[in-house]
């Protein structure tokens, strides 16, 4: 719906916190969801004021009258206001002479009772019924006819061909004030539409809902319980005042429901009077009428300022009609009701309509996909996109209308799918972040070995030539043979110190060869001189055990690898070499079941020098330069241990991954092969 060239219901885009409650209240389905904000779509709108109502955030904004009703007010020609039998409901605690006195302080020159007005509408259809057998659908409802003429389009004929209240009392009042403006006040926001219809241009210059007139009492200085009392204008109304009550149209125009004949049905709880006007297209049954109201009657309309229950508002109505009934005189009121017996009544309607295409099923297979739906067991139909199954949300984001993303389950499942994998990202980044660290440590450390060894190995070199020809001289005086042999032995010590950090600090190409890895388990076990009491298992799980590596810088690396695995275990263990990969990688998983490696020293395994063996056991510089073997060959290597017992079983694992070649090749046959034994 629209008032001239503006939409009837707009959204305040910077209030809007996506919580779907329009798109679910909305029989129209008139709300678009693009980019997280909720739009009403003025063609698709019916003016039902759901959404206003049902919106916590208040995002929801009803075109203003007020600006057209004060330039009405204060130009030359008479104004006429016309108040909605519902009045009392928002005027609870006001006298009507001080209503109709503070409407005339407001410069309305006549105030006159829509009640009236639906006396004529109320005798008309229960003439119509009288007279004819048609069935039909009350019309006193604006917004249950735009939603017939836009989503029902088949059902216009069956629409009752009578106008509402509002437009009966407009006529009444123009044939007694012929150039005065006509000015509405309700709670209804799609009165605002109606009196846009063409059906009825210029009948009604203006709508105020309640909320906008207390807004003009106050902004015109206006205290409506100090206004001067004054009467409403002739013709007075009568038991018309029900109709904004459930059943108010049935009783002032005398048709008695009775359940047993069901010939005359009202709907009027909020969201069932949709399906109610379908089931009707379908099969109208014995019914001759079908009362339908969008807001449990006009007292519960979107246009009210304060927040009351229905039953205290139709409370409300119907005492304040009591009273009024009280002081009209009957005989007065049926004189009028002759007297304008003839004002026109009818009224026609023009289908507008706004049906959607339907998607195919395999359409709607593939949205329901793209919203993690792949089979019924994962329709939830929780609601929570404002849509009441999967299916129907499906058929929205067909049309337009929604968008996946408004599924909450799927969009939680997608969130906990991202942190999940964040989580992983932030654990790969810290372990890539320690592992560059390590990295530039050692080759710092690389880097002074070098030049150390350098510098050293040649002194080192004169020392041991020399003590060694001291020590062949000194055949047979034991008092010197003793000291020299210590001196030799030392001397040597450091030389093979000094080569492990030449060894370590190294920056030599690879020679690259094909060798099978089969052979260089086989040598690096031997090349380990492994202990008796140490059993090997060997295990190839490898598409293609060729592989390009440096053969000889291999074996320093596994056999460096499987002498510690032997020190770890003091009274024997298991070794299992494990050999697996892809068609890109080969990975050694080296284990044993030893002591394991204390959680403090993880991280300074293969810093040079670090041992956890007696002072002349070992260097400290094994680890150290197989990770700089496998740096050069452009792989990697971790480690995982355990030294508590208490935790389970102890043990370490070293899994040195390597590129199979500089440039990977085709893999070949599958082959697996498994030695549980020692190799001869």
């Amino acid at each position: 719906m629209r008032v001239g060239d503006q939409p009837l219901v707009s959204t305040i885009k910077e209030k809007c916190r996506m919580c779907y409650t329009c798109v679910r209240e909305c029989p129209a389905k008139a709300i678009q969801v693009s980019g997280g904000q909720a739009q009403v779509i003025s063609e698709r709108c019916i003016g039902c004021g759901n959404c206003i109502l049902v919106c916590a955030m208040k995002a929801k904004l009803v075109y203003d009258s007020t600006a057209k009703v004060r330039e009405l007010l204060a130009g030359g020609r008479s104004v006429a206001v016309i108040v909605a039998p519902s009045y009392p409901a928002e005027f609870a605690d006001l006298p009507a002479e001080r209503l109709v006195g503070a409407l005339r302080r407001l410069g309305f020159a006549s105030v006159y009772e829509v009640s009236f007005g639906a006396d004529l509408v109320a005798r008309e259809y229960s003439r119509l019924l009288a007279a004819t057998d048609d069935r039909y659908i009350a019309t006193t409802c604006p917004a249950v006819v735009a939603y017939i003429e836009k989503y029902v389009p088949e059902l216009t004929g069956a629409l009752c061909p009578v106008v509402s209240p509002m437009i009966a009392t407009a006529r009444v009042v123009r044939a007694l004030r012929p150039n005065a403006a006509v000015v509405f006040v309700g709670p209804c926001v799609a009165k605002k539409g109606e009196a846009e219809s063409p059906n009825f241009h210029g009948e009604i210059e203006a709508v105020l809902t309640f909320r906008e007139l207390r807004g003009m009492f106050d902004a015109a200085g206006v205290v409506t319980e100090q206004a001067e009392s004054a009467e409403f204008d002739p013709p007075r109304g009568g038991s018309g005042g029900l109709f904004p009550v459930s059943r108010g149209l049935l009783q002032a125009a005398g048709l008695r429901e009775d359940l047993m004949r069901g010939d005359l049905v009202v709907a009027d709880e909020q969201g069932g009077m949709w399906r109610t006007i379908r089931e009707f297209q379908k099969d109208p049954g014995e019914v001759r009428l079908l009362e339908v109201l969008s807001c449990h009657g006009c007292v519960m309309g979107p246009g009210f300022s304060l927040e009351e229950t229905v039953f205290t508002r139709q409370r409300r109505v119907v005492r304040n009609l009591q009273r009024q009934l009280a002081s009209v005189d009957p005989h007065t009121h049926a004189r009028e009701l002759k007297r304008w017996r003839k004002v026109a009544l009818g009224r026609g309607f023009q289908a507008a309509d706004q049906q959607l295409e339907q998607p195919s099923e395999a359409e709607m297979q593939g949205i329901l996909a793209r919203m993690g739906k792949h089979g019924p067991q994962d329709e939830l139909n929780c609601g929570a996109c404002g849509y009441l199954t999967c299916r129907d949300h499906s058929v929205a984001v067909f049309r337009r209308l929604a968008e996946p993303e408004m599924c909450l389950p799927f969009t939680i499942e997608q969130l906990r799918t991202t942190v999940s994998k964040l989580e992983q990202s932030h654990d790969d980044l810290a372990v890539a972040r320690e592992a560059l660290t390590a990295s530039e440590r050692l080759a710092s450390m690389g880097q002074i070995a070098a030049g150390i060894a350098h510098e050293v190995n040649n002194p080192l070199g004169v020392v041991l030539i020399y003590a060694n020809l001291l020590l062949e001289r000194a055949d047979g005086k034991a008092e010197f043979r003793s000291d020299l042999s210590a001196i030799a032995e030392h001397a040597d010590r450091c030389k093979k110190i000094v080569a492990g950090l030449l060894n370590f600090a190294r920056q030599n190409k690879v020679f690259r060869q094909s060798v099978d890895v089969r052979d260089l388990v086989a040598k690096s076990v031997t090349a380990a001189r492994l202990r008796p009491e140490v059993r090997v298992q060997t295990r190839l799980e490898l598409e293609q055990p060729i592989i390009e590596v440096d053969p000889d810088q291999m074996i320093q690396v596994l056999s460096n690898l499987f002498t510690n695995a032997d020190a770890a275990m003091p009274a024997g263990g298991c070794l299992d070499v494990r050999i697996l990969g892809s068609r890109e990688e080969v990975t050694f998983e080296v284990s044993d079941t030893g002591v394991g490696i204390a959680p403090q020293n993880l991280r300074k395994v293969f810093e040079p020098f670090f041992t956890t063996k007696q002072v002349g056991k070992g260097t400290g510089l094994g680890l150290a330069v197989v990770h700089g073997i496998v740096r050069m060959h452009g792989g990697r290597i971790t480690v995982r241990s355990n030294a508590d017992v208490a935790a389970g079983p102890t043990g370490t694992t070293f899994s040195v991954i390597f590129p199979r070649s500089e440039e990977p090749g085709a893999a070949a046959e599958p082959e697996r092969w498994e030695d549980a034994g020692r190799p001869a």
